[in-house]
């Protein structure tokens, strides 16, 4: 029966506009005539065929022609909203008015005998405008229906978090998109202006604490969070309480504003995606189509380690603020060819792009560079960064880290850029393992050469990136995918951790204010227990922690802390002019000895003496303990 149905609709709509003006025609006439036939008792009807007459032509070409000027038959009333309707009553008050203006003027002695009566102007006008809407509104709520009832599979229970005018346009949003495959059942709401009323058929039942048990209650297989201009602290929270269930977690993207009317115009609008770890943890995720920054716009930039997480973003981020050119470098032939034709697609002919293949720690190479694309600001991310790695491979460390960071400091302030921004680490704060520690002489490095050059050398310092290369976010996913068990270091292990647009978003803003030797340092929010993430990503994964997925604890690894520090306590802490953003007071470092020092460590290379290398080191950056004098 509902194929037949089907097929029915599916032929009535190619003539939909012929019929729908035949339907208002044959509404229309019945409303005129029925308005007379109530004056039947009252009226010798043969002293008014005159007036019948007239009137009826002039009622159906006022009504029909006022329609067709509002749009009335172009209008898709299965999706019809206020605005339809509005339009449709607007349009019966112009019709009524423009009747009742030509039928006073033209229905008087000599060209009739008589006016029309009041009752037919009232009645024919009110059945018109009602009958039409009518139809109208039930033609949408039968096509409403049937679509729910064509569903080839039953319909998910879905609770929505949210209950204002986001919301409320979600709930329509999913009952006109997606009322095949969802059934919002009840919503929850902190507001509590909103608790106990509907949207439509839709409750809001309790809060956002009272979810687990709502869920329960109700059956719910499906939460669906629908505040998008939520701050990162209140959708952590929200997302943490909904982590507790074991229902699938979808959400609507912050880049929509459903509380435009417009947006829910089309299906593109109501779109529905997985919810992630950054939503967890409350991080923002940058959208690089707002970005605005006039400090880039127009220049030369220069990135190192293009293709890796923190270069590749930077690009994207140079490209989205107006560079004028960008020459993207890295060793890495794979990850820059991908960002390269990323850019190519995004952003077409606005940019120029060269792909270099280069390695940092050769200086004549980086000289050449420089002195073929002369840039203007350089980002300077390349680094091996690996914690337990580089413990075990301390040479490549100093080489990649110190002396790629010496060369490409040289070499800008010998071509006179204007700002170089070093992408630094929160391991450089009292390391404990040979990573921090290269990264703290980096810093030392642009600290001093920033001393006696004309370029302004700063440094930016932040912790985890959610979900770059060699992180433990892809790891735990790929263990997840095996079955388990998840294996983190110890149970009691906290990080830091941002999104990759965030981060680069703050650095290109530091870079901005920069003046010249200071170390900026990110908020990067709370800090996050690594067994925490391990039980949310699993619960995203759409299973129990510890019955379903085992949690192993495998040890704290070579050079590893129990937590991160973002500042030394003699640097001191100073605000800027954004809230996300704080910066270090330089400590006095003596040039002459970090300078010296360094060219020994250059010598210890040729040697192989890791001991004497980690000595050497310890000199330099006297926070630093090595991970082998540590007892964990």
């Amino acid at each position: 029966m509902n194929r037949i149905i089907k097929e029915i609709f599916s032929r009535v709509t190619k003539f939909r506009k012929p019929l729908l003006i035949a339907a208002d025609f044959g509404l229309f006439s019945l409303s005129y005539f029925t308005s007379w036939f109530i004056l039947i008792r009252r009226i010798h009807l043969p002293d008014y065929f005159e007036q019948i007459f007239y009137g009826y032509l002039f009622f159906i070409v006022i009504f029909l022609v006022s329609y067709w000027i509002a749009g009335m038959y172009d209008s898709l009333w299965r999706y019809a909203e206020a605005y339809e309707y509005f339009k449709c009553m607007m349009a019966v008050v112009a019709a009524t008015l423009v009747y009742i203006i030509v039928t006073v003027v033209l229905f008087r002695p000599p060209l009739v005998l008589a006016r029309l009566p009041v009752t037919v102007y009232f009645v024919s006008v009110l059945l018109a405008g009602g009958s039409t809407l009518f139809i109208r509104t039930a033609y949408r709520a039968f096509r409403s229906n049937m679509a729910t009832r064509r569903a080839s599979m039953p319909r998910k229970k879905v609770l929505v978090v949210g209950a204002g005018q986001t919301g409320a346009a979600v709930i329509q949003g999913i009952d006109r998109y997606y009322g095949e495959r969802y059934d919002v059942i009840i919503a929850v709401d902190d507001n509590p202006d909103f608790r106990g009323r509907r949207i439509g058929k839709v409750v809001v039942a309790g809060k956002v604490n009272d979810i687990p048990k709502l869920v329960e209650k109700h059956g719910i297989q499906m939460i669906l969070i629908a505040v998008p201009h939520a701050t990162g602290k209140e959708k952590r929270r929200i997302s943490s309480v909904c982590a507790k269930t074991d229902c699938e977690l979808k959400k609507i993207p912050d880049m929509f504003d459903f509380e435009s009317e417009n947006n829910l115009s089309d299906g593109t609008a109501m779109h529905i995606e997985d919810v992630s770890v950054e939503d967890l943890l409350g991080r923002d995720v940058i959208d690089i189509k707002s970005l605005k920054n006039k400090y880039l716009a127009g220049q030369t930039v220069l990135v190192t380690g293009a293709g890796g997480t923190i270069g590749s973003e930077l690009c994207r981020q140079a490209a989205a603020h107006g560079a004028k050119v960008l020459v993207m470098v890295d060793i890495a032939e794979c990850g820059l060819y991908q960002i390269e034709q990323e850019l190519i697609f995004l952003f077409g002919k606005s940019i120029t792009l060269f792909s270099e293949i280069a390695n940092v720690q050769d200086e004549h190479r980086m000289d050449q560079l420089f002195t073929a694309h002369q840039p203007h600001l350089v980002y300077h991310a390349a680094a091996y960064k690996h914690v337990p790695l580089m413990e075990h491979a301390p040479f490549e460390a100093v080489k990649n880290n110190v002396f790629g960071t010496l060369n490409m400091a040289n070499v800008a302030s010998n071509h006179h850029v204007r700002r170089f921004v070093l992408i630094s680490s929160d391991k450089a704060v009292n390391p404990t393992n040979v990573y921090g520690a290269t990264k703290r002489v980096c810093e030392m490095i642009v600290q001093s050469v920033n001393a006696h050059s004309k370029t302004e050398f700063v440094a930016v310092r932040f912790g985890n990136v959610l979900g770059s290369n060699g992180s433990v976010i892809p790891l735990f996913k790929a263990q997840i995918a095996m079955g388990g068990p998840v294996r983190v270091t110890h149970k009691d292990i906290i990080r830091y951790y941002m999104t990759v647009s965030e981060a680069v978003n703050l650095v290109m803003t530091a870079g901005e204010m920069a003046k010249g030797g200071e170390i900026f340092v990110l908020d990067m929010g709370d800090p996050v227990k690594t067994l925490d993430l391990a039980e949310m990503l699993i619960r995203l994964s759409g299973y129990e922690p510890y019955t379903e997925i085992p949690i192993e604890f495998t040890g704290l690894r070579p050079g590893e802390k129990l937590y991160e520090e973002l500042l030394m306590a003699e640097e001191g802490l100073g605000t800027t002019s954004n809230n996300k953003i704080f910066v270090g007071k330089p400590i006095d470092v003596q040039p002459e000895y970090l300078f010296e020092s360094v060219k020994k460590l250059r010598d210890l290379l040729d040697q192989g003496n890791r001991a004497d290398m980690i000595s050497l080191l310890k000199e330099i950056v006297p926070g630093f303990v090595d991970a082998e004098a540590i007892n964990v």
